[in-house]
């Protein structure tokens, strides 16, 4: 039973918060980029670089998140026996 949980919670809630954890990452970094680029517009071409990978390096996490609940995904026992197993049928 604990099982059918925590792969539950893994599933419905991994990626979820996987995605939202990267799309705040990815706002920050775009605003810090975008600040520093406004003070000191010299260096825009490496700070856009450096802000450019930093972003591929979050997307590739929620990527990550992506193929882990496609592997968790078919593991998942089927709700109705196990409901079933719970009630005592």
């Amino acid at each position: 039973m604990a099982y059918f949980i925590a792969l539950v919670l893994a599933v419905g809630f991994g990626l979820p918060i996987a995605i939202l954890s990267a799309a705040m990452a990815q706002a920050k970094a775009a605003s810090t980029a975008l600040e520093g680029i406004a003070r000191q517009p010299e260096a825009a071409g490496r700070i856009q670089t450096a802000m450019i990978l930093s972003l591929a390096f979050i997307e590739s996490l929620v990527l990550f998140a992506l193929v882990v609940l496609l592997l968790l995904l078919p593991r998942l026992p089927d709700t109705a026996l196990v409901l079933k197993k719970i009630a005592g049928g």
